[in-house]
């Protein structure tokens, strides 16, 4: 190849780079990284069930990547619905499970008042009805911050939700001839790298997700006990504990306050060791993660707690979650690039 023939192939690999790193930063800047998560689990739940279920092909009048494009679209639709039919009767009951929030509430600050040192105790209400108040006043005045954050989240939702449908539309294979253009064929490369680099993490974040819930049910189970203090839905913290850690670093710590909340029902002692436990874990899981997913992306342990720490300091949580598969994603391209 000449060198005028190799400038136009180096401008357009330059251009999908640029491109692909904007619309990265973007994705940061934005908040929409729950989308790009999703759009890379739908097209990867797409692929799988096109493969596993191919045997099916014969007695279907459409293809199989259709019909697994379209159970992948559906899937959280239909799970909501059973959600919501299921929950019909606490939608209903909403007002007296408020009031019985408040009760419990109120029953645990007093309780709180008798194990508490008399001159912290001193600065608590004294009576039920006094902290059921303080409790309405303070969710009234925080009313407003409330439906922000409930529309951040249902945001979010829709973001994830509308992500997983592009990931599942563009794992569809097309027949026919290529009519993509150098520019789109580079892009689709930068792509095809990212979700890679998706598989990967997923597959580390597995057995990230087992240890922590090795070291919480050792921690609910064992020492607690030990020190003659038993939390109650053990079997369902341990559960929680699983689910949410197959979620990078946020996960973790959204489990660990669950626990610390609950431990606060049982004594102030039995809160402040699940408080300790969840500072243990949070900074463990820097190590831990960058150990497991270097190990299944090549990448030095080193590499990733920096990027972890500066990733932390310039996205907050969101770039804890991003940093593992950013950073495999540069990497891979690094090493096709013969630069690593």
């Amino acid at each position: 190849m000449t060198a005028s023939a190799a400038d136009p192939d180096r401008r357009l690999t330059s251009a999908s780079y640029v491109l692909m790193a904007g619309a990265l930063l973007l994705v940061m800047h934005y908040g929409l990284l729950a989308g790009l998560l999703t759009a890379c689990l739908g097209f990867l739940l797409t692929r799988w069930l096109d493969q596993h279920l191919a045997w099916a092909q014969r007695g279907l009048p459409v293809r199989v990547q259709t019909v697994a494009a379209a159970l992948v679209m559906l899937a959280p639709l239909l799970i909501l619905g059973l959600a919501l039919s299921r929950s019909r009767s606490y939608i209903i009951g909403a007002p007296l499970q408020y009031r019985e929030l408040l009760d419990f509430l109120a029953s645990t600050v007093l309780e709180l008042r008798q194990k508490l040192p008399p001159e912290i105790a001193a600065q608590l209400p004294d009576g039920a009805m006094e902290v059921q108040h303080a409790l309405a006043s303070y969710l009234g005045a925080k009313a407003g911050a409330l439906a922000m954050a409930g529309r951040a989240w249902l945001g979010g939702l829709l973001y994830a939700y509308v992500g997983l449908i592009i990931g599942a539309l563009a794992a569809l294979r097309h027949d026919g001839p290529q009519s993509h253009g150098p520019l789109v064929r580079a892009l689709m490369v930068r792509i095809g790298r990212l979700g890679d680099a998706f598989r990967q993490i997923v597959a580390a974040q597995f057995w990230i997700a087992a240890f922590n819930t090795v070291l919480t049910a050792l921690f609910l189970l064992l020492v607690l006990p030990l020190w003659g203090m038993k939390l109650p839905y053990t079997a369902l913290l341990i559960m929680l504990t699983f689910v949410a850690g197959l979620i990078p670093i946020v996960g973790n710590l959204l489990c660990n306050s669950v626990i610390t909340l609950v431990g606060l029902s049982v004594s102030p002692i039995a809160a402040l060791a699940c408080l300790v436990f969840l500072i243990l874990i949070h900074k463990a899981e820097y190590v831990i993660n960058a150990k497991v997913v270097g190990q299944r992306t090549q990448i030095q342990v080193w590499e990733l707690l920096a990027v972890l720490f500066v990733a932390e300091a310039v996205f907050g949580p969101a770039g804890l979650v991003a940093a593992p598969l950013f950073y495999a994603y540069v990497k891979k391209e690094l090493v096709a690039a013969g630069l690593a």
